[in-house]
């Protein structure tokens, strides 16, 4: 199972990478293992600010169809537009080629209320 040391993660399984005032958000690898092969992403929230916990898009794999919500609280700035094509990526690379949204925070003190790996991987049992 991979878990990168520098993401934060929530009890959802969704992860946070921060680059300044701006944030990627995807999906964690226990995530897309438990959810199998991924066939579609939507997400049609580009351009909102949501809330710490609102949804953002949902993640469809072949038996189920997922909500994924906000780690923190922002501005949804950009959709990963390969996933339109390639939903798959999630499946084989879920921390680079495959991120989901890329926000900017309104509140970076919120990464703080996130789980590092290690105590992320103690929620999964890893």
């Amino acid at each position: 199972m991979n878990i990168p040391e520098n993401f934060k993660f929530t009890k959802e399984h969704e992860w946070l990478r921060v680059e300044g005032e701006t944030a990627y958000i995807g999906v964690s690898d226990f995530a897309q293992h438990e959810l199998g092969d991924i066939v579609f992403i939507e997400v049609e929230t580009v351009g909102e600010p949501l809330r710490k916990g609102e949804a953002f898009g949902t993640i469809e794999a072949v038996k189920t169809v997922s909500d994924m919500y906000m780690p923190v609280a922002g501005e949804v700035l950009e959709y990963n537009t390969l996933l339109d094509a390639k939903p798959e990526t999630i499946n084989f690379d879920p921390y680079v080629d495959g991120w989901i949204i890329k926000i900017k925070m309104t509140d970076p003190n919120q990464v703080n209320d996130l789980m590092d790996a290690k105590s992320y991987k103690a929620h999964i049992g890893a």
